[in-house]
C-alpha cells in the first residue's frame, strides 16, 4: 500500500507540472502542492497518509515526497485533449522507468488529477473505481 501511495503521489506531482500546457496551465501548476483528498481503487486515503505527502512541480519536472522518500521524474501534457491529459514518467525513486497516463483539471489553487497506476490506458473520467488502479487526487496549493 505504501509503495502504491508513493507511486500515486509521484504521478500526481508529475502530471501537475505540465510544461507543454497552455501558458496559463504551465504557470498555474508551478509550485508546491498538498493533497486535500485522494482515492485509490475507490477507497479513500487516510488523512495521516495525505499529510505525509508533498508535491513540487517545476518546469516539466516533478518531485513527490511521502514522508522522507523522494520520487522524481518528468511529464508531458496535451492541453488540447478533452479532458486535458498528461503522461508522467518516473526517472528516480520507486517509479523509475514507469509511465503513467492521466488526466488533469486546474481551477485556481486546486489541481485534480486521475492516474492509471497500471499504466494501461488514460482515464476518461475523474473517478477511482474498485478493482482498478485508478488514483484520483485533489491537491491544494501550499501558501508559503
Amino acid at each position: 500500500m505504501k509503495h502504491i501511495l508513493c507511486l500515486c503521489l509521484t504521478f500526481a506531482a508529475s502530471l501537475s507540472a505540465f510544461a507543454a500546457a497552455p501558458a496559463d496551465d504551465a504557470k498555474g501548476v508551478q509550485g508546491n502542492w498538498k493533497p486535500a483528498k485522494a482515492e485509490l481503487a475507490g477507497q479513500p486515503m487516510a488523512d495521516a497518509v495525505l499529510q505525509s505527502i508533498s508535491l513540487k512541480l517545476d518546469n516539466g519536472k516533478y518531485e513527490v515526497f511521502v514522508g522522507a522518500n523522494p520520487d522524481r521524474g518528468t511529464y508531458t501534457v496535451d492541453a488540447t485533449s478533452k479532458p486535458k491529459s498528461i503522461t508522467v514518467t518516473g526517472t528516480e525513486g520507486p517509479n523509475q522507468g514507469k509511465t503513467f497516463p492521466a488526466i488533469y483539471e486546474l481551477k485556481g489553487d486546486t489541481l485534480r488529477i486521475c492516474y492509471d497506476l497500471s499504466g494501461a490506458k488514460r482515464p476518461t473520467e475523474f473517478k477511482s473505481i474498485a478493482g482498478t488502479k485508478l488514483y484520483l487526487v485533489t491537491y491544494q496549493r501550499k501558501k508559503e
